[in-house]
């Protein structure tokens, strides 16, 4: 569910045309929805009644400080992968004691801030990664918080490039492997073990994945418990899908009534590090039409936004639904590609897509931009990046400026 609609022919977010955000604030933009964000966070937090949870929020989804300030004042954890996520959480009013901290790559300085900040958990990734969280929690006299990220071999039945729960990923260790950690960080004077991970990728469309995953967790739990190692929680990591398209992923409450049932049996608590299906139908990106092409049988929509602003389409050969904001039900559909003006001819928004006759300077919204939208954006081509709307009823607000030409060289240095 959304709160974009159209009100006598005009896309609205909320109460707020999203024409008149064009107007005032230019386009590229993306445009959040408050009231979505909230109540998607609520239905992932209520479906794990029942049982103790935390539920923390995959700041690299979306990481705007206005989104990750609702998402903490609503209660929210975090999961962050990097120090500058970390920094993030904090200034938006975030709870380092509901942060976990994963990825592969985490460096000593990293490591330090996290332990300075009181972090709830690391999610630790390999052997190596162990000994060096021990090393800076020693130096700095600190106990570091750990739980080992699990590969548990799960096909999770998604794009190549986010399924991570197989052994081909970078990420996380086999079940052997991640015994010896555990008791490794048993003896150690400057570990604390908390709980068992895993994550086994995105967009997931499917509950028994994660079930086959949690069962396979479980079975290391429970073992562990049996030698004397304490966990505590089971962190089942993020991933259920959003529908784009036509897609049909399972309700938060489907998921949670499965997990919930497992974790009380065995008395864990749930850690769930949801992303997608917060922030992903909670936002749209606005762009306007500069023009349009024909090519012999090939049409051509050019817009003001590119794959710089939404890789989305290009990377994950993803499928967003593109709308004009102001309706005309009288014109002539056409079939098009939604392109932007960066010079690749992976620059487009949408391949073969049934449109209406568009003329220049109208206005798409290209739905389900919420999340790794401006996540991932970038200044290819030296292109400013979009203006961030926060839209709350019937009043908005700018939480991100749109770039300057001059900020695309802040910190360089002519010869």
């Amino acid at each position: 569910m959304h709160h974009f609609s159209a009100i006598d022919g005009v896309l609205h977010a909320e109460q707020v045309p999203l024409a008149l955000i064009a107007e005032q604030v230019g386009t590229p933009t993306y445009v959040y929805s408050r009231a979505t964000i909230e109540r998607h966070y609520r239905v992932v937090d209520q479906s794990l009644h029942g049982v103790d949870h935390m539920v923390c929020y995959a700041v690299k989804a979306c990481s705007n400080l206005a989104v990750l300030q609702v998402l903490a004042q609503l209660g929210s954890g975090f999961d962050i992968v990097s120090a500058g996520e970390l920094a993030r959480v904090i200034q938006a009013g975030g709870d380092p004691a509901k942060v976990v901290f994963s990825g592969v790559g985490k460096q000593d300085f990293e490591i330090a801030a996290a332990l300075q900040a009181g972090i709830y958990c690391f999610n630790v990734e390999s052997e190596q990664e162990l000994h060096r969280i021990e090393a800076v929690a020693q130096r700095m006299g600190k106990r570091a918080p750990i739980s080992v990220r699990v590969n548990p071999e799960v096909d999770a039945h998604t794009h190549k490039y986010i399924a991570t729960g197989l052994k081909t990923s970078k990420f996380g260790v086999s079940p052997a492997v991640a015994e010896a950690m555990y008791h490794h960080a048993a003896a150690s004077p400057h570990l604390q073990v908390k709980g068992v991970d895993c994550h086994i990728g995105s967009q997931i469309l499917q509950v028994a994945p994660f079930v086959e995953a949690l069962g396979k967790v479980i079975e290391l739990a429970q073992r562990l418990r049996g030698q004397g190692i304490a966990i505590a929680h089971l962190d089942v990591g993020g991933g259920l899908g959003i529908a784009y398209r036509d897609e049909t992923p399972p309700l938060p409450d489907e998921l949670g009534e499965a997990l919930v049932a497992v974790a009380h049996r065995h008395q864990f608590t749930l850690v769930v590090e949801p992303g997608r299906v917060i922030v992903g139908n909670a936002g749209v990106l606005l762009t306007r039409v500069i023009g349009t092409k024909n090519n012999g049988d090939k049409r051509f929509v050019i817009v003001d936004a590119g794959m710089n602003d939404l890789v989305r389409p290009v990377l994950y050969d993803a499928w967003h639904r593109i709308d004009p904001v102001v309706s005309h039900p009288a014109r002539t559909v056409q079939l098009v590609d939604v392109v932007g003006p960066v010079c690749e001819s992976g620059d487009f928004l949408a391949l073969d897509r049934l449109l209406p006759e568009v003329d220049p300077d109208e206005l798409l919204a290209v739905y389900g931009a919420g999340a790794y939208g401006y996540s991932m954006a970038s200044n290819y081509n030296s292109r400013p990046r979009a203006a961030e709307v926060l839209v709350d009823g019937a009043t908005y607000q700018v939480v991100r400026q749109r770039e300057s030409v001059q900020d695309l060289w802040r910190g360089e240095r002519l010869l």
